[in-house]
Order: structure tokens, then sequence, then C-alpha cells
């Protein structure tokens, strides 16, 4: 996919690693449910660790966006469900490893639950595959 970044001066710096809004050339559109971190084998990664939970969920990202013929890179939107707005630093701080290109447009919302008391993050995506 080649995405461009939107930024405006008439609007503020982001505070983490995310887009202001993003443009996607037109292809092949793939919506990619919530991840958690359930890894492979039906674990959960990292319990208690915001941080490991997060690499677990820009992998099982990967794994998906892979998995329908693209990279991470081809992700222009992410809405990212957390049980701890707290967190928000440490999130972007592994989200920038994953996401090296143009950061995709992005929502960060805290929640009061999910499916498993365990999680604390789940983060639903759309790509753009040419």
């Amino acid at each position: 996919m080649h995405s461009r970044e939107i930024r405006t001066d008439d609007l503020a710096v982001p505070l983490g690693h995310f887009s202001q809004a993003t443009t996607a050339t037109p292809g092949r559109l793939v919506f990619i449910s919530g991840m958690t971190a359930r890894n492979a084998e039906g674990g959960i990664t990292g319990v208690g660790d915001i941080t490991a939970q997060t690499h677990q969920v820009c992998q099982n990202l990967r794994t998906a966006v892979e998995a329908a013929g693209g990279k991470l890179d081809d992700i222009a939107r992410v809405d990212v469900y957390v049980r701890d707005i707290d967190d928000f630093e440490a999130i972007h701080a592994v989200r920038r490893q994953y996401f090296t290109g143009v950061a995709p447009a992005s929502t960060m919302v805290e929640v009061s639950g999910f499916v498993k008391p365990e999680y604390l993050i789940e983060i639903n995506a759309i790509a753009v595959l040419p």
C-alpha cells in the first residue's frame, strides 16, 4: 500500500505514535478483528504486563495482515482498547517498533473489561493492500 500522512498545523501534534489522518491508494481492504495477547497456542502472553501484551497483539496483527497478503505498513487505521489509559506511553513505545512507516490513524479508549479478565489491550485494524 502506498500511504501518506496528512498533517496540518491547524491540529495539535499527536501525543503518541499515530497520524492525524492518512490517505491510502485504492486497493483491497482487509478488516482485522480485535487482536488480544492470545498466542498461537491459545494461551495469554504477558499476564499483568502491558508491554508484553502489546508485543503479542502487534505480532498477531502482523500475522493476520500477512495471511491476507500484506504487511504491517499496509495498516491504515487501528482502534485500541485498553484497561488502563495510563499505559498510553508504554503501548506507543511498542507500536513504534512495529509501525515503522507511516503511522496508522488511531483511536485509543479505556474500557471496563474484555472477554478474558487477563487481557489488558485489544487492537483491531483496517489495512489497504495493493
